[in-house]
């Protein structure tokens, strides 16, 4: 079963097949296997569209026969463009909206940084109240990057931790737990990586979080918390596309050339292959004798060697096809017990 937009997107094509569903599809909310999922999207503009794209391919390759309902949210006080400004108001629903609803599941996604502490970012607030809503009306909820940094330091008070380098690239995952998130992954497998900041284990097992996966120079990759409804987070990146760590390192190269940036960024890790990682050194080379703005129009392809791959995708559609199948089991529960609300706690409390 495929996934369905609840506002359907007609600017881009968000599907791997090319298809693009729009027409109105009739959901049965009595069933177990129908979802009502939201994505909380919160990229800045030029990777609004791809997130959008990368989680609805993820969800429909994980989904097997599970009906999705994917309604699109973004915090208001995130900077906008008149591009994003646009496409928000067309495709998106108001963050408003989610206060009067109950979801079967939530994916919150990061943004860019833009203060040295979260709690000054000009979206904390709203950002906070997403996430204890989520908890009370979700039987699930997934917090990528920066959100998932948000939630444990407004939970548990756990703070992150600048890196001296940016974590960036593909790093080995090795599975430390049997929890059923993990179901049918290998011991070890890849995850792309791109943040500045990181949690230190210790401080999460202090506080009763369980770690799925670790790398052994990431840290840790998946954990798990439950509240009153299940909280999954993800420091990686399992939504990327083949070319998305690609895309990411030439805009920060492009920081560097324009000023925006002193250090010029490194190589992502085991991402290229030889012939594409030495023609971007090469580049590198020339970009620091000469440093201009214009010089990016000489930046190299990323098929400069063989074609990007993505050695994570296996793992991914695994680990949110279990997901989705823990949304079914408790939405199967509760239809049984005859709950209104998501959570039993969670009944009839608006925020």
């Amino acid at each position: 079963m495929p996934v369905y937009l609840d506002r359907p997107l007609v600017s881009h094509e968000l599907h791997a097949n090319g298809s693009l569903r729009r027409a109105p599809v009739h959901f049965a909310e009595p069933d177990a296997r129908s979802l009502d999922i939201g994505l909380v999207n919160n990229m800045p503009d030029r990777a609004l569209e791809a997130t959008e794209r990368q989680f609805v391919a993820l969800l429909d390759a994980a989904a097997g026969g599970i009906m999705v309902r994917l309604s699109l949210y973004a915090l208001p006080e995130v900077p906008r463009g008149e591009s994003g400004r646009h496409h928000i108001g067309r495709f998106y629903s108001g963050i408003e909206d989610l206060w009067d609803r109950q979801m079967d599941g939530l994916i919150v996604t990061g943004t860019e940084p833009q203060a040295a502490n979260l709690t000054d970012e000009p979206y904390w607030d709203s950002l906070v109240k997403v996430i204890e809503w989520a908890d009370r009306n979700t039987h699930s909820t997934v917090l990528s990057c920066l959100s998932a940094h948000a939630a444990l330091l407004h939970f548990d008070g756990i703070d992150r931790r600048r890196l001296a380098d940016k974590c960036f690239g593909l790093f080995e995952c090795t599975r430390v737990s049997d929890h059923s998130l993990l179901g049918g992954t290998p011991p070890r497998f890849p995850m792309p990586q791109s943040r500045w900041n990181e949690i230190q284990e210790n401080e999460l097992a202090r506080r009763g979080y369980l770690v799925l996966s670790r790398s052994r120079d990431a840290g840790a990759d998946i954990f798990v918390k439950r509240r009153h409804s299940l909280f999954a987070f993800f420091q990686g990146h399992p939504e990327y596309e083949a070319d998305s760590l690609f895309l990411e390192y030439r805009r920060d190269v492009g920081r560097y050339l324009r000023l925006e940036e002193d250090i010029y960024p490194s190589l992502p890790r085991d991402y290229f292959d030889t012939a594409t990682a030495d023609a971007l050194r090469a580049f590198q080379q020339r970009a620091l004798r000469d440093r201009r703005e214009e010089a990016l129009e000489d930046f190299p392809p990323a098929h400069a060697g063989k074609s990007l791959g993505v050695p994570w995708r296996s793992a991914a559609v695994s680990i949110y096809g279990n997901w989705l199948t823990y949304l079914c089991e408790q939405k199967a529960e509760r239809l049984a017990r005859g709950d209104v609300g998501v959570n039993d706690l969670g009944r009839g409390v608006r925020l």
